[in-house]
């Protein structure tokens, strides 16, 4: 085999690898994205704020696909691979539990007496 024919082989390898790297993190990107609008909405819905922010939201995007899609199956339509339907209500469950146990959390904190 000459050096010529290696070289492209190699470069040809190169890009490959960058190609597929490029879609894999384009497609991990755009559902960590639809995550994130998932558990926005889901946020938005469900009375009080999501602790940390769009971190929270994405979190519960991503564990609200998981959970509605559990519950509902592949129901709705889907994008990059989320289906919608089963995310946003498997993310009303998961924003509602983190309401629950954050004020139960605070009010827990609140009804403690410092000893003077």
């Amino acid at each position: 085999m000459s050096a010529g024919l290696a070289a492209l082989l190699v470069l040809a390898a190169l890009f490959l690898v960058g190609v597929w790297l490029t879609f894999s993190l384009a497609g991990v990107l755009v559902t960590l994205l639809v995550a994130a609008v998932v558990g926005w909405a889901a946020d938005r819905v469900v009375p009080g704020r999501m602790p940390y922010g769009w971190l929270g939201a994405t979190v519960a995007g991503l564990a609200g696909s998981w959970l509605g899609s559990a519950i509902l199956g592949p129901v709705g339509p889907s994008v990059a691979g989320i289906p919608l339907l089963p995310a946003f209500l498997g993310a009303l469950i998961i924003a509602f539990l983190a309401q629950l146990v954050g004020k139960r959390v605070a009010r827990g904190r609140h009804t403690v007496d410092p000893i003077l």
